[in-house]
């Protein structure tokens, strides 16, 4: 009985979150449109409009009682800095964490997100950057895209496993982020996601409890500590130091 009980309620927190999540971007994205308008001429790199975006993810993680995140390391951004940043990817609940560095960046992100109601369609408004998964040109004008908004003064933030964990564990990182790193001479940020992957599992739609989930900022790494390195050695030494900070107790 408490199991069928357990199961009635997790299905109503997940319905609750769902619904949620869409009222409240339904509610909102005009409000995004507005400052769009309003900000576009003297905002080029909409600053404001993804400043906004963080607050709206804070605003839905907010509604979920399942889910307590804690941000450790924040001292280490340097606001007036433009990083490479990359996280590894366990979860769809990944890219709300993540807005909860509340720093100035543009994602990089599979096409198909752009077209989901209200949250797609402001990722384009924020200028967030699309990557069509296994096509060869779509990740040339990614890559290219990507410099260019790392020299206009945006961080970009990039998952180097290239999906989502089916199993929890790291993946091997691809080179993409590191080749972009080496070719902007950007300082990386890498941040470490602990305990999405358990709150909402690949290819589900269920939530579950999980009050130890957190997003924790690793040291900067300069361009000058790395420069020597080739873009697969870069991955193998930024994957190391994810892989051991994911090792501590979350």
């Amino acid at each position: 009985m408490k199991d069928e009980q357990g199961g009635v309620m997790q299905v109503l927190a997940s319905c609750y979150f769902w619904v949620n999540l869409f009222l409240t971007s339904a509610i909102l994205f005009p409000v995004a449109i507005l400052l769009w308008i309003t900000t576009v001429l003297f905002d080029r790199r909409r600053y404001l409009l993804h400043q906004f975006t963080c607050r709206w993810s804070d605003m839905i993680l907010g509604i979920n009682p399942y889910w307590k995140i804690k941000v450790e390391g924040r001292n280490k951004i340097d606001p007036a800095q433009v990083y490479v940043m990359v996280s590894n990817h366990q979860s769809g609940l990944d890219i709300l964490v993540l807005f909860k560095l509340h720093t100035h960046f543009k994602w990089v992100a599979k096409k198909g997100l752009f077209i989901i109601p209200f949250i797609g369609w402001n990722m384009a408004l924020c200028g967030y950057i699309p990557i069509e998964r296994g096509r060869g040109k779509s990740k040339l004008q990614m890559m290219d895209k990507a410099a260019e908004s790392i020299r206009a003064g945006n961080s970009v933030i990039m998952f180097p496993e290239g999906t989502r964990s089916t199993d929890g564990n790291l993946q091997t990182y691809k080179t993409g982020a590191f080749r972009l790193a080496l070719e902007t001479k950007s300082p990386i940020l890498p941040v470490v996601i602990k305990g999405t992957y358990h709150a909402i599992k690949k290819g589900g739609l269920l939530i579950h409890k999980n009050r130890q989930i957190k997003l924790v900022i690793l040291d900067p790494i300069p361009y000058e500590s790395y420069c020597h390195l080739d873009s697969k050695e870069l991955s193998l030494l930024v994957h190391e130091k994810t892989k051991q900070e994911l090792k501590i107790q979350a």
